[in-house]
This record gives C-alpha cells, structure tokens and sequence, in this order.
C-alpha cells in the first residue's frame, strides 16, 4: 500500500477493517467513467459505487449509489428526512470532504457528512468505492462501509 495512502486508506488501517486497494487507469473525463473502471478493475459495474456530493434542504449529503445507475434525488432527500436534493457545487463538495471531484471516498472526509448508500450494496459480499483519489478504488464489505459512515441505507438509485 506504500505510496497509496489517503484519510480513506488511514481510517481503515486505524480501524483494524479488511479491505484492498485496487489502481485502475481511466481518464476522469471520459463518457462513462464508472463502467469504464468497473470494466478496468474486472468487475461487475453493479459492484462499483460512485460517491456523490449532494445538498439536502442547505446541508451537504453524500449518496453513494452503483455507476449502472442514477440518484434519485426525491428518494435521497426522503431517505434523510428532507423535502428537496440538489446536486452539491463542486468547490463545496471538495471542500468539504478533502478530495477532489473524481475522486471522492465516502471515507475519511475532512467534514463527516451525512451519508446514504443504496440499499443494493447489502446484496454483494464486497462493494467497490473511490479510495480518495483518482484512479484507486477500496473493496470492502458493505456492511463495514455503512458502520463507517453511520450511513443510512435505502433505495435511491434510479435505473
């Protein structure tokens, strides 16, 4: 793991959680990013889950839903107990979390933010997520993920 360090990587080598680190190379900016490291990592893109920044009636909210899909931003702000969800800006969202847009772990964030993840994590024995920076995922075990975050769990994934 030398060189891989991140808070993400930190907060679970502190908390004793088993995980691996797993580099990939796609370009951020490429058509489909998510399917594109799923398709990299040699995984089900079902399994891969993007972290992102939201504001839930003024406050930042992260939702962490599978890159085969969509937030639902009506069943995010219900799953939290809010009547309306945006997309965060992007400053705020890196600002807030220490990472940059890409990049971003549900995991080790300089701000703790309310965190959802979608309910389908549950179903797979691992999960794949953002390790903080661009180009290197965590696998772990949902279970640990949501205990991690205090997370919510609820269906908020469109299709």
């Amino acid at each position: 793991m030398a060189g891989q360090g991140t808070p993400a990587t930190a907060l679970l080598a502190k908390r004793k959680i088993r995980h691996s680190t797993h580099p990939y190379d796609v370009s951020p900016d490429a058509p489909n990013y998510g399917a594109l490291v799923a398709a990299a990592l040699g995984v089900p893109p079902e399994r891969v889950f993007k972290s992102l920044v939201t504001e839930v009636d003024g406050g930042l909210t992260v939702a962490v839903v599978p890159v085969t899909g969509d937030l639902d931003l009506k069943a995010l702000a219900a799953a939290v107990g809010g009547k309306r969800a945006t997309m965060a800006d992007r400053a705020a969202a890196e600002r807030a979390t220490g990472y940059v847009r890409g990049g971003i772990s549900p995991l080790g964030q300089r701000k703790r933010l309310p965190t959802v993840v979608d309910a389908s994590a549950l179903g797979h024995p691992s999960v794949y997520v953002s390790a903080g920076r661009r180009g290197l995922q965590l696998q772990l075990a949902p279970a640990d993920l949501v205990a991690l975050t205090d997370a919510v769990t609820a269906p908020i994934a469109a299709a």
